[in-house]
C-alpha cells in the first residue's frame, strides 16, 4: 500500500439482489488529504461505492482497505472502530428530528466516547459555529431550513474530527448562496484538520472548484478519466466533454436501455 493511500478500492465489484451489476473490477485509489470528487450519471455505483467503504455494504469481489486494514461488514468491533474515523454526510442529511440541533451533533460523540457533559457540549457548540449555527443549538429539525439541516447534518459529520469525510450529494436542494457556503465550509474543514474527503455530487461547477482530484464514473463503475479538475475540463474525449460540460447530445444517452416503444404498447412498426 502506499503510504499516501488512505482508501484503496481492489478490483471491487458489486451488484444488488435485482442481478444488476453496479461496480464491475473497479480499482481507486483515494489519498491522505485530499478532496476527491466522484461524478457521473446516476445509477454508476458512486453511493454504493460510499457505502463499501463505510461498511454498510460488502464486495462481491475483491476488497476495499482503510488505512491499510480489509473494511469487513461482517466484523462488527472492527466496523465499530473503523467508523469512529469517518464521518459521513447523508444525501438527505438523515437528522433525528425528535432531537435538538444540539443534540443531532451531540450524538456520535455520546456513543462514541466517554467525554464528560462538559466537554461534549464545548465540542458541539464549536462544531456548530464552524458552520455558522452556533446560535440553531436549542431548536427543534422541524425549525430549520433545509440548508440548515444540511449545515447541521455536516457539523455532526465532523463531530469526532474524523480522518475521512464522505459526503453524498452535499449540495442538492441548495440555493446558490448555501451551495457556496457548503462548497468552502468542505474545502475549508478539509484543510484546517487534515482531513480527506470524498465529494459524490452531479454538481460539476462546485466540485472543479474545491476538489484536488476528480474522477468521472460511468455505468458498471467504469472510469472514464480521472485527474486533477483542469486536466478534464481540457479533456478532449467525447464523453468527458458531454458530463463536464452539460452538453445534451454525446456518448451518454438520456434514455435506459429498452426495447422499441412499439413493442410495449402492442404497436408493429411501420414500414420504412
Amino acid at each position: 500500500m502506499s503510504t499516501n493511500a488512505l482508501i484503496e478500492v481492489d478490483r471491487v465489484s458489486f451488484s444488488y439482489d435485482t442481478g444488476r451489476q453496479i461496480l464491475s473490477n473497479l480499482s481507486l485509489t483515494f489519498r491522505r488529504g485530499q478532496v476527491t470528487a466522484l461524478l457521473g450519471g446516476s445509477g454508476c455505483g458512486k453511493t454504493t461505492l460510499l457505502r463499501l467503504i463505510g461498511g454498510s455494504a460488502s464486495p462481491d469481489a475483491g476488497e476495499v482497505r482503510f488505512d491499510g486494514q480489509r473494511v469487513d461488514a461482517a466484523d462488527k468491533p472492527r466496523m465499530y472502530a473503523l467508523r469512529r474515523r469517518l464521518g459521513m454526510l447523508f444525501q438527505f442529511g438523515a437528522l433525528f428530528t425528535d432531537l435538538t440541533v444540539f443534540d443531532n451533533v451531540a450524538f456520535p460523540l455520546h456513543e462514541h466516547t466517554d467525554l464528560p457533559e462538559a466537554l461534549i457540549r464545548d465540542i458541539v457548540l464549536m462544531k456548530l459555529n464552524a458552520v455558522g449555527l452556533r446560535g440553531a443549538a436549542p431548536l427543534r429539525i422541524s425549525e430549520v431550513s433545509g440548508g440548515m439541516a444540511r449545515r447541521i447534518a455536516l457539523a455532526r459529520a465532523i463531530a469526532l474530527d474524523p480522518e475521512l469525510i464522505m459526503y453524498d450529494e452535499p449540495f442538492a436542494g441548495l440555493d446558490l448562496i448555501s451551495m457556496g457556503v457548503a462548497a468552502k465550509l468542505i474545502r475549508t474543514l478539509n484543510d484546517v484538520t487534515g482531513a480527506t474527503s470524498l465529494v459524490v455530487s452531479h454538481d460539476v461547477p462546485e466540485c472543479m472548484a474545491i476538489s484536488d482530484h476528480i474522477v468521472l464514473m460511468a455505468a458498471g463503475g467504469r472510469i472514464v478519466a480521472q485527474g486533477s479538475p483542469q486536466e478534464l475540463m481540457d479533456s478532449t474525449d467525447p464523453e468527458v466533454r458531454q458530463f463536464v460540460r452539460g452538453e445534451p447530445d454525446g456518448p451518454v444517452k438520456f434514455h435506459y436501455p429498452a426495447t422499441p416503444m412499439g413493442q410495449d404498447f402492442g404497436v408493429e412498426a411501420a414500414a420504412p
